[in-house]
């Protein structure tokens, strides 16, 4: 992950203001003007291949051991409910953990969801003794990544391994610090209820183009709203990133 430190607050303040979100967190960020338009479209949803072949071609990839490929994630599922806050997420004694060092990066993937109740959540995220879960996709509830806004909350479950969150809807400062860091897509489903009918462990593809999460556990499908624009920060590995690849920051090579 890059250092924040490498740009000042005056050519961030640009930046952020593009990716500012409205009022409804998880939505798209704002509307886009035609120039705007043209230097990075937004990804939209469209059937330009069969689901089953998606899914197929994720579970090939899954078998040769890459569980991402080109927008497609697979692998097992973590499943938490509503309601679920950066403290659960990553407990506030692990924020001294600095992200942009290798090692503390690596021991703050440790501690995702260290504070979720071991009475309601018996599994953990991350098997004791070991830096990164075995879960892709971690699918929850309303008002998922609510509370404190610590940028260490999407970092954690990035660092871990987890690669989407599939929720009903999210606290706004989670949405943006999760484009901003780059660690993990917040994807939003069109409906809900799909926390209560998967479990952790079933195996799952998400694909954003086709916007859509399969559970091949059982058999169901979850239409999930288009990411839009946040979707070209996220892959850049996050807003900085993002702004020296679009020329808005001068590159560290410049």
């Amino acid at each position: 992950m890059a250092a924040a430190a490498a740009l000042s607050l005056t050519e961030a303040t640009p930046v952020t203001a593009n990716l500012a979100p409205g009022p409804t967190p998880s939505r798209t960020f704002r509307r886009r003007s035609s120039a705007e338009a043209t230097r990075w479209p937004a990804l939209k949803c469209h059937h330009s291949r069969p689901l089953t072949a998606v899914a197929a071609a994720a579970a090939a990839a899954a078998a040769a051991g890459d569980s991402t490929s080109a927008g497609v994630f697979h692998g097992e599922c973590f499943v938490v409910g509503d309601n679920i806050d950066t403290d659960q997420i990553i407990p506030a004694e692990h924020l001294t953990l600095v992200p942009s060092k290798p090692d503390e990066y690596r021991k703050l993937g440790s501690f995702a969801f260290v504070g979720l109740p071991t009475a309601a959540y018996p599994t953990p995220f991350v098997a004791p003794g070991e830096e990164t879960t075995r879960y892709a996709v971690i699918i929850g509830g309303a008002n998922f990544g609510c509370g404190s806004s610590r940028e260490h909350a999407p970092v954690a479950l990035g660092a871990a391994g987890a690669r989407a969150v599939v929720a009903e809807s999210y606290a706004r400062i989670f949405f943006r610090n999760s484009v901003a860091t780059g660690e993990v897509y917040p994807l939003e489903l069109a409906d809900t209820g799909a926390w209560k009918e998967c479990k952790t462990g079933d195996v799952v593809t998400v694909e954003l183009d086709n916007c859509v999460m399969i559970n091949h556990t059982s058999g169901k499908q979850y239409k999930l709203k288009p990411i839009g624009d946040a979707g070209p920060v996220i892959e850049a590995g996050g807003i900085f990133a993002y702004a020296r690849k679009t020329g808005m920051i001068a590159s560290k090579s410049a």
